[in-house]
């Protein structure tokens, strides 16, 4: 049997994180809102690093970031890969123009002889 995760809301999440900053003990309100002190602990975190755009949504967009994110690093990769693969291509191209003067300047055994 799979348990469905909880939610809760922002106002509930403020409020535990304010009952923390009045110096009550974190066991104590871990055990009075039922979740973990870890919990707790992020929620703190949360909002002191977000402020108030902390505890936006039901989770999604912080995957929905990290999505993007992945997707804007492999555009980079794949950026420089097509950068690197333009110069080996021009270094070719400079390399068979050099080779086919080269032949055609060089004498042949033909005007040698005579």
């Amino acid at each position: 049997m799979r348990l469905s995760r909880r939610t809760f809301t922002k106002e509930f999440k403020e409020a535990a994180v304010r009952r923390l900053e009045l110096e009550a003990a974190i066991a104590e309100v871990a055990r009075a809102c039922e979740v973990n002190p870890n919990v707790l602990h992020r929620w703190k975190r949360e909002l002191r690093d977000h402020g108030a755009k902390a505890f936006q949504g039901n989770g999604k967009g912080r995957a929905e970031q990290n999505r993007v994110a992945e997707l804007e690093r492999k555009v980079g990769r794949q950026a420089l890969e097509i950068d690197f693969l333009e110069r080996c291509l021009q270094h070719v191209e400079e390399q068979r123009k050099l080779q086919a003067l080269n032949i055609r300047l060089s004498p042949t055994r033909a005007s040698k002889k005579k």
